[in-house]
């Protein structure tokens, strides 16, 4: 049986936490991140002879390690590499919610964005495009309700394909000021020649031009980490060490 690690990210009160109930029902259990206070909650489920490990990463407003929760979700993404990041959107609050999903884009195309509370959009009135959406942004976008239970089976066979690679998302790439890509431009190959090509340099080169210390300090760390093959320990509850 296949197995997938999927982690799931959004803005606080877009319902992520429910999806993630939804998806796991008592196949969950919470601890705290290694060397953090900062909660952690994971859990799985099987669907179709393939299992899907779920990491309910802290609800956060953006990416920049402004907080302890901002770092953690964004170490997870960049450096434990999930086979597929679910950014959870509020249908009612669209154009708030797209910020951290643009983000998460920047730092992986493997995405599916997931737009919760459809139900309570439509009571509303508003009308959600998908298709546009997806056009838009360039992954796979899915309309739900966690709480209510529609949509999850579709939401489920997106990330399997994203996951499984028959389906490869070519995300939107926000074009920045023309001294800004210069400078990206410059530092993208001695990004890669320091780190290789795992990591995404355009990202790592708009954080370090912001001057993102924390990131920095996380990028040392790693560097400094013992080589071994890549592997699984369990650390407090459970924390991927990936290589």
């Amino acid at each position: 049986m296949r197995t997938y690690t999927i982690a799931l990210a959004g803005n606080p009160n877009t319902g992520k936490s429910t999806l993630f109930n939804t998806l796991t029902g008592l196949r969950q259990h919470t601890g705290n991140w290694a060397g953090k206070t900062v909660l952690m909650a994971e859990g799985e489920f099987s669907h179709e002879n393939t299992t899907f490990r779920i990491i309910d990463l802290p609800g956060t407003y953006s990416l920049y390690s402004n907080s302890a929760d901002e770092e953690v979700a964004r170490d997870y993404i960049i450096f434990e590499q999930p086979d597929v990041t679910i950014v959870v959107l509020d249908a009612t609050s669209l154009e708030r919610n797209l910020n951290l999903a643009l983000q998460v884009l920047e730092m992986t195309p493997r995405v599916v964005v997931c737009i919760n509370l459809i139900d309570e959009a439509k009571k509303r009135g508003v009308q959600i495009d998908l298709e546009i959406i997806s056009q838009k942004l360039g992954v796979p976008c899915v309309a739900i309700s966690a709480r209510n239970k529609i949509g999850i089976e579709t939401l489920i066979e997106q990330v399997k394909k994203v996951a499984s690679g028959e389906i490869s998302p070519k995300p939107l790439q926000i074009p920045y000021r023309d001294e800004i890509e210069e400078k990206v431009a410059e530092l993208q190959p001695i990004i890669a020649q320091t780190l290789g090509t795992r990591f995404p340099t355009r990202w790592i080169a708009l954080r370090l031009l912001d001057g993102d210390e924390s990131l920095l300090n996380s990028l040392r760390e790693r560097m400094q980490e013992p080589t071994v093959p890549a592997k699984r320990e369990r650390i407090g509850h459970e924390q991927t060490i990936c290589h």
